[in-house]
């Protein structure tokens, strides 16, 4: 057995079933992990940590779940940390694709909603966003708003969050 595959199978637990590892083997493969999501992060772009669009949130998911199986010994170790970094690539493209594409940023990050207008509230943009209006005016308090006659437009905004314009 190569040296660099003898110290990989000694420190990752290569070969070994999840149940075999021992702790410092899961250290260090956390360890590993935890060093490449920050290097394949930091190669992302900034914005895809902050407010999440559908496409963000899909990712953090998609990530959390291949790295913890590469963590675990679930899934072969180098593989999961390869398919991390390719999500995180495609990540970028769509990302680069979508800012220079209207079409395909609506269809990939979606819309945002109108639901009030001139300080009328939209009920039918509200059902469609699945919003009561108990949504709506615990997001205007938290705006130091009273009530809708005080906007002069609301968005709900395509990472989930309300925009105000007051009036």
């Amino acid at each position: 057995m190569p040296a660099t595959a003898e110290l990989a199978e000694t420190l990752l637990g290569q070969s070994a079933k999840p149940d075999d590892l021992i702790l410092a083997q899961v250290a260090v493969r956390a360890l590993l992990v935890y060093g490449a999501l920050i290097v394949f992060v930091r190669l992302g772009k900034k914005r895809f940590l902050s407010q999440a669009t559908p496409l963000d949130a899909i990712l953090l998911i998609l990530i959390g779940s291949i790295a913890s199986r590469g963590v675990s010994g679930t899934a072969p170790f180098f593989t999961s940390i390869l398919a991390c970094g390719w999500l995180i690539a495609l990540h970028s493209i769509f990302s680069f694709i979508s800012c220079r594409s209207d079409r395909i940023s609506h269809w990939i990050k979606g819309n945002p909603t109108i639901l009030v207008k001139d300080g009328r509230i939209d009920r039918e943009a509200m059902l469609n966003a699945h919003m009561s209006e108990g949504d709506l005016d615990e997001d205007l308090r938290k705006k130091g708003l009273r009530d809708a006659t005080e906007i002069a437009e609301a968005r709900l905004e395509r990472d989930g969050t309300l925009s105000v314009v007051k009036a």
